[in-house]
């Protein structure tokens, strides 16, 4: 499937993800598992889930960029992929009101919803701009910190978003995300699969060639702060998790290597 079309998939089920109070996937059936548990799950704290707007976060993430970030008073920060407006959020408050959060998102429903959320919390510092994760709507050498949370396997050529970011970080600027990774290939039937791809599994990158992307894009200290397994149940307010578990029809065993095959890693580099 070319480029294109991929990212319209993904783009058309975000948007659905949006437009409904709580994510579904594109078949129509809801997952009874609440934002805030996974979101506890993969490491943020009951102040971070508690500190943002109702709506805000909508358990589509795999860690906690946030934590990575030590963001500091008067930074600007700019998250790649921003959907409900989460990251942002809790990074507005890190900066302070000298600061800037930037939100980027293709999808028009997640800026909306975003935007709405901003407005019911009184962000001033935050902005969201509509564009694509290769090529962002910000000038070059205007950002301190580049954060994404689960979001860079959505993007086909994932070199061209890693080249991008180095491009509008100032030099000294940091790069901080969380994301999925693979320890080892995955089955055939999810590899194939374009709903997997919609949710990030199937579209991501052994580990090694995540790093080396980082890394070819002029990124310096690349390396991994934390790794662990990623299940499947930390998925389901997604549309893989909910694509890869309705593929995997109640197979034990075909949920075992799936899970086997998946990582979420911390990430950071700087541009010297």
């Amino acid at each position: 499937m070319k480029d294109q079309e991929l990212k319209n998939a993904v783009k058309e089920n975000y948007s659905r993800v949006a437009k409904n109070a709580s994510s579904c996937c594109s078949s129509g059936c809801c997952t009874s598992t609440k934002p805030e548990r996974i979101s506890r799950k993969i490491g943020y704290s009951e102040e971070q889930i508690e500190a943002v707007p109702e709506g805000a976060n909508l358990g589509l993430g795999c860690g906690n960029p946030i934590a990575l970030a030590s963001l500091k008073e008067g930074e600007t920060v700019l998250d790649l992929g921003s959907g409900g407006g989460f990251d942002c959020f809790l990074a507005s408050k890190a900066v302070g009101p000298m600061g800037k959060v930037i939100g980027v998102d293709m999808t028009e429903e997640m800026l909306a919803r975003a935007r709405a959320n901003a407005c019911q919390g009184a962000y001033g510092n935050v902005e969201f701009r509509l564009g694509e994760i290769e090529a962002l709507p910000v000038e070059d050498n205007t950002v301190d910190v580049i954060i994404s949370n689960c979001v860079i396997n959505l993007v086909p050529d994932k070199e061209k978003a890693f080249r991008e970011a180095f491009r509008v970080l100032r030099p000294g600027g940091r790069l901080m995300v969380s994301d999925i990774v693979l320890k080892k290939r995955l089955p055939d039937f999810v590899k194939q699969s374009i709903e997997a791809y919609v949710g990030c599994v199937a579209g991501a990158l052994l580990k090694d060639k995540y790093l080396d992307a980082i890394k070819s894009a002029g990124f310096e200290d690349v390396c991994v702060i934390e790794e662990s397994d990623f299940p499947l149940d930390c998925m389901t307010n997604d549309p893989t998790g909910q694509a890869i578990l309705k593929s995997l029809q109640g197979s034990a065993e075909e949920t075992k290597k799936v899970e086997g095959c998946i990582s979420s890693v911390k990430v950071s580099g700087f541009k010297r």
